[in-house]
């Protein structure tokens, strides 16, 4: 017998946390792809942008363990990038084998939009929750994910100034972006 809400005779798709988890992911990635759709991004690219706005990341290898991706596919997420002339790589004058990446002027740019558009994005996706709603949302949320998370071992955000967010806080992506 499993100890806990959920039982294996009487669990169902369509009832269990996971799914609902899921939809409510895919949801906001719709959304939000359609929102940076004009700045030629997609949700999984923004990631990368905004870890290099605030500086959290300055090479493909620190992007990669903070989205929680492989090398292959930050590779291929960062050419992508540079073909679209977000994003510049270069060589470490201190040692050649390190790639650093830097924001372009354009990528500069759409760092300074992402702000207001993921604000306006969760505002219409909040549409009817009450502050306190919100407020008990983060917790629980929180809580689920600290149940999973091994110590220190999390992907925190940045905030506004550079500053990094609580790991508590961060999410990551594990999939490819499109």
């Amino acid at each position: 017998m499993t100890d806990g809400p959920y039982q294996p005779e009487s669990i169902h798709l369509e009832s269990s946390l996971g799914y609902y988890l899921t939809k409510a992911r895919n949801v906001l990635v719709d959304r939000t792809d359609r929102a940076v759709a004009h700045l030629g991004l997609t949700t999984q690219q923004i990631g990368v942008i905004l870890l290099l706005s605030c500086g959290r990341a300055t090479t493909p290898f620190e992007l990669s363990r903070a989205m929680a991706y492989d090398s292959g596919s930050m590779t291929r997420m960062l050419d992508r990038l540079e073909k679209k002339g977000l994003i510049a790589r270069s060589r470490s004058d201190k040692d050649r084998r390190i790639v650093k990446l830097e924001l372009t002027s354009q990528g500069l740019h759409a760092a300074s939009q992402l702000p207001g558009i993921g604000a306006a994005v969760l505002n219409e996706q909040l549409r009817g929750f009450s502050e306190a709603d919100l407020a008990t949302l983060i917790e629980l949320l929180s809580r689920f994910i600290a149940n999973g998370i091994d110590a220190g071992n999390g992907a925190g955000g940045c905030r506004a100034g550079g500053e990094h967010e609580d790991e508590e806080h961060g999410s990551s992506a594990s999939s490819d972006d499109v």
